[in-house]
């Protein structure tokens, strides 16, 4: 039962893909470097961290990213390296700026668009309704409805 219950926990549980060949022998560098590189993106795995990816390319950024601190980058210098080099898509958080921002905003602005023309539709559709229920008819082309209707 407990080896059941232990299979259980590893299986739930994040298991990192980092080697041990990679992790860097200062303790702060090697934390700086997980927490960023939990935010990048693995570009093979799509929705998965390089910290989780078993990817080479993960495997690559992994290590561009530790050359980078090591080299004396801070952490914004790092990921900003990163990003020149692969794109705003490395990011598992896009920034919301400039043509990402029209991205963010296009889905709200959509469903308002929506909403109004719905409201519009029913508001429409509810004042023909209310001209429909009128008599429309004169009493001339009433009578001549019943003869057509009687034949």
């Amino acid at each position: 039962m407990t080896r059941l219950i232990l299979i259980f926990i590893l299986i739930a549980s994040p298991l990192f893909a980092v080697q041990p060949d990679e992790v860097l022998e200062d303790p702060v560098l090697e934390q700086r470097a997980r927490d960023l590189s939990t935010g990048l993106r693995c570009l093979v795995c799509r929705n998965e961290s390089i910290d989780e990816s078993n990817a080479e390319l993960a495997r690559d950024l992994r290590l561009l990213l530790r050359e980078r601190l090591v080299a004396g980058d801070t952490d914004k210098e790092a990921v900003e390296f990163i990003v020149d080099r692969y794109g705003e898509y490395v990011l598992l958080k896009p920034t919301v700026t400039g043509s990402n921002l029209m991205l963010w905003l296009a889905g709200p602005i959509m469903l308002l668009i929506a909403a109004a023309m719905g409201w519009n539709f029913l508001r429409n559709r509810s004042q023909a309704a209310g001209v429909e229920g009128k008599d429309s008819l004169s009493e001339a082309e009433k009578e001549r409805l019943r003869q057509i209707l009687d034949d």
